[in-house]
């Protein structure tokens, strides 16, 4: 029973706020006519309101985010073009991503360092899984084996580092710059700012889900 219990509760911590946080955005992604532009539009504007000129804006396919590489704020399509609240609250967020660049926020820059290292050494631990039991066999020696997976276990490291450092980073994306940069310039009701709030602490849980996920996958092969 305690077993059962334990596994239910982890399938909860990794997969709740997930479940959540898609609810709670669907919840607010109804049209608004009340709002007098998109997501896209809002997003420019914000841009332009903080004399973030050379930020471009453009449509992605792979997720809302912020390229400090091509200082580009990008968004999926539902949020470019959506006049809802989680298309506002999303655009906002992400400007607080460009805004963290603008100040030079160094959280940001090394989430971006890191991102970099570690699709390298994940890339390099793949391999190495694969390659540690040719090694043993051609060599006869299991430390050659071992070395190889010590270093392959690196690799989920470094992505369990990645989710660590990318927590903060989101949480001051959202409540440092964006909500703020919501409630200063009155752009939503009191009643909106509290279901932002909402939208944005549902996305930010996704990041602990990722943070406990990628833990509990390093703690599993340090323990094998």
């Amino acid at each position: 029973m305690v077993v059962l219990l334990g596994i239910l509760l982890l399938l909860l911590l990794l997969f709740g706020p997930r479940l959540w946080v898609q609810a709670v955005m669907q919840r607010h992604s109804r049209t608004r006519e009340d709002f007098p532009g998109t997501g896209g539009e809002f997003a420019r504007h914000l841009l332009d309101r903080l004399h973030l000129d050379e930020v471009g804006l453009e449509t992605s396919e792979n997720g809302d985010h912020y390229d400090p590489g091509a200082r580009m704020v990008r968004l999926t399509a539902d949020k470019m073009a959506g006049q809802s609240l989680t298309a506002i609250t999303v655009a906002a967020h992400e400007v607080g991503h460009a805004l963290q660049d603008r100040l030079d926020y160094q959280p940001l820059r090394w989430r971006t360092r890191l991102a970099l290292l570690a699709q390298t050494v994940q890339t390099l631990g793949n391999w190495l899984f694969i390659l540690a039991p040719l090694a043993t066999a051609a060599t006869r020696a299991p430390s050659a084996a071992f070395l190889m997976l010590a270093a392959g276990v690196a690799s989920f490291a470094s992505a369990a580092l990645v989710h660590l450092v990318t927590l903060p980073v989101e949480w001051d994306a959202s409540f440092r710059r964006a909500l703020p940069l919501l409630e200063a310039g009155h752009y939503l009701s009191r009643k909106d700012l509290r279901a932002a709030r909402q939208i944005l602490t549902a996305a930010a849980f996704t990041y602990v889900a990722g943070s406990l996920a990628s833990l509990l996958n390093l703690w599993r092969w340090v323990r094998r």
